[in-house]
């Protein structure tokens, strides 16, 4: 994921489903309408909805854009259908004004931008600026993120997520032909040529926590030849060698350059060497793929949205910002004054009152939503997500079935929607529909391969199923995760399973198995231990899976504890409570405004990304000096 300087130059991919990047802007929403009171109108394509206000023929180019990139991106991968796991919007502005009310502060001031893209788990959207020469490539390197994640299920690394993002945001486009690779990425070939290149087995063994990875320069320099190095292996042909050379890092465990010789046919210095002069010939070439003759914008249907209308859609993107919760709750209930009866308001509230946990106010709208627009497969899910927030299953068999109903009318509306499948299958399991949630389950993995989460309650399925070595060797490959919690939690869970099988097959008689837990980014979930009496006779502890969305917090630092180096526990004073906040490892926290963790700082304001983990305690993502 491409990274600015300053604030947002520190925050990084921690959670797959949920991204801090580049473009995972905090947004600043205007409560009036816009200067002049542009016609807003709505563009759907095959795949893509466009809102604008830059008027009907610049939204068809948007649209028919992205329906251009997509197949790209499938040509690419020689892949016949490309998933996108979470639903897009996308809003196009006129003006460079307009844009600039969602731009984040840096010292009070809206950066510069030409387009926007921010994640999330029910919707993703993408801002772009149309005054501007080329809005798309900074959003286009996050769309190819979001592409990969929902269409390669084998693990990469992130000089190759990366380098693949930034050969794939340059690609130029005429009516039949893609130009892939024609130009390089803004900024890289000039850092390549004015600075010292990494040596190639240091930079394909850069994690997501690396300090290369998150350090200006070295940053910098990981992009720009990892770019280079992605070029170069599509131009030479050598991209099929590739998997091999995952297989056997990820895998075998075997070392960079004994993989690199395996894979590649050369030595890692050879590679090296290939590189150099791959670039010093001063020129690249570009990989032309015909467009399918079938992507007409003619086709695409347009429809004029009211100015209250487009203003849902940015406060619904507002809310999404993890900064301005509240703010944007408040745009909902402007927009109900002025029309009671506005279904994406009422959708909007209830989610914001679902995040609250007001779980009585969000049914409130949820009902009203749905009773206004019952084809929003959002307000579908949003009320499952209510049901399985407020929990009682088995109590309640009329809450399960109420549910199910609930989530496969929101599938049927959107049959794309991974999350909608993922909760599915933990509600059929619950309810004895075992066989039913293990396939819904494997669809939703199918939709977005590299959520974690989804092969992590695959695993515990197939472990309760008494598919052990299915389970295990998922849980053996999430051990491996670059996600701490995923990491830790399979771990644990994986020797939990090896020794149930210890025990089973010692015993030679079957066990009972334990049960599907949900786990996924936002929502905690409790998993059960497989059952079986420990060896001291006390059944085996239930480990908690509590896999939480990152939360934003502002205050003042009294205090940092170092006592149990490399942790430290931060105290912080905020919202009329004192706090106590854990940093895991001080020697790689992300920091903004000062070079590195500091044991000594006191009487500090401060703001934090941080994943709650009890009353008034939890574990920082991010640490920010005001």
């Amino acid at each position: 994921m491409r990274h600015h300087q300053g604030a947002l130059a520190m925050t990084q991919c921690l959670w797959r489903g949920f991204r801090l990047t580049a473009a995972f802007f905090f947004l600043v929403l205007p409560s009036s309408s816009f200067a002049g009171d542009p016609q807003w109108v709505e563009v759907h394509s095959p795949h893509f909805s466009v809102i604008t206000d830059v008027g009907e023929k610049r939204g068809r180019e948007v649209a028919l854009k992205f329906e251009q990139m997509r197949a790209v991106f499938g040509a690419l991968l020689t892949k016949a259908k490309v998933n996108l796991p979470v639903p897009l919007q996308i809003i196009a502005f006129r003006s460079t004004k307009e844009l600039r009310q969602f731009a984040p502060l840096w010292h009070g001031k809206p950066i510069s931008l030409a387009g926007l893209f921010q994640s999330g788990e029910d919707r993703s959207f993408i801002l772009l600026d149309m005054s501007a020469p080329d809005p798309f490539v900074v959003v286009f390197h996050e769309y190819a993120h979001q592409l990969m994640n929902g269409n390669i299920s084998v693990e990469t690394q992130p000089w190759f997520e990366e380098g693949f993002a930034e050969y794939f945001s340059t690609i130029e486009m005429d009516n039949k032909v893609a130009k892939v690779g024609l130009q390089s990425p803004p900024g890289d070939w000039e850092v390549l040529q004015q600075n010292s290149w990494m040596h190639i087995a240091d930079l394909l063994s850069v994690r997501h926590d690396s300090q290369t990875y998150n350090e200006g320069d070295r940053r910098s320099m990981f992009y720009a030849e990892s770019w280079l190095l992605v070029h170069y292996l599509y131009d030479t042909g050598q991209i099929p060698k590739i998997a091999n050379y995952f297989s056997a890092v990820l895998d075998r465990k075997v070392p960079v350059p004994e993989a690199i010789q395996q894979a590649l046919g050369m030595s890692a210095a050879q590679l090296e060497k290939e590189l150099r002069k791959y670039m010093g010939r001063g020129q690249v070439r570009y990989y032309p793929i015909p467009l399918p003759g079938d992507i007409d914008s003619a086709a695409y249907t347009v429809n004029p949205i009211s100015p209250l209308d487009a203003k849902v859609a940015m406060a619904d993107m507002h809310f999404h910002s993890i900064d301005y919760h509240e703010k944007a709750a408040q745009e909902f209930q402007d927009i109900l004054k002025e029309q009671p009866a506005n279904a994406g308001a009422l959708r909007g509230l209830g989610y914001a009152n679902l995040r609250k946990r007001d779980f009585a106010h969000a049914q409130e709208y949820f009902q009203k939503a749905s009773a206004l627009d019952s084809k929003d497969p959002r307000v579908h899910y949003y009320s499952a997500l209510l049901l399985n927030e407020e929990g009682g299953f088995s109590d309640d068999p009329d809450k399960i079935a109420l549910m199910k109903k609930e989530l496969q009318a929101s599938i049927a509306l959107d049959p794309g929607f991974a999350d909608a499948y993922a909760l599915l299958a933990f509600a059929q399991s619950s309810s004895g529909e075992r066989e039913e949630g293990l396939a819904t389950l494997k669809k939703a993995v199918e939709l977005n391969p590299r959520n974690e989460a989804y092969q992590f309650n695959l695993a515990m399925m197939y472990l309760s199923d008494q598919k052990i070595d299915e389970g295990i060797a998922l849980l053996t490959m999430l051990q491996g995760s670059s996600t701490p919690a995923i990491a830790s939690r399979a771990g644990s869970s994986l020797m939990e399973a090896q020794a149930f099988k210890a025990r089973l097959l010692q015993s030679k008689e079957p066990q009972n198995g334990g049960e599907l837990v949900r786990v996924t980014a936002g929502h905690d979930a409790n998993a059960h231990s497989l059952g079986e009496d420990s060896p001291s006779g006390k059944p085996m502890p239930a480990p908690t899976h509590n896999i939480a969305t990152p939360k934003f917090l502002k205050g003042k630092l009294v205090t940092v504890d170092c006592s149990s180096e490399p942790s430290a526990v931060m105290t912080v004073l905020a919202n009329n409570k004192t706090w106590k906040m854990k940093v895991t490892d001080t020697r790689h926290a992300i920091v903004i405004g000062a070079d590195n963790f500091n044991c000594s700082w006191t009487d500090q304001s401060i703001a934090l990304n941080y994943r709650e983990s009890g009353e008034a305690e939890g574990n920082v993502v991010s640490v920010e000096l005001q």
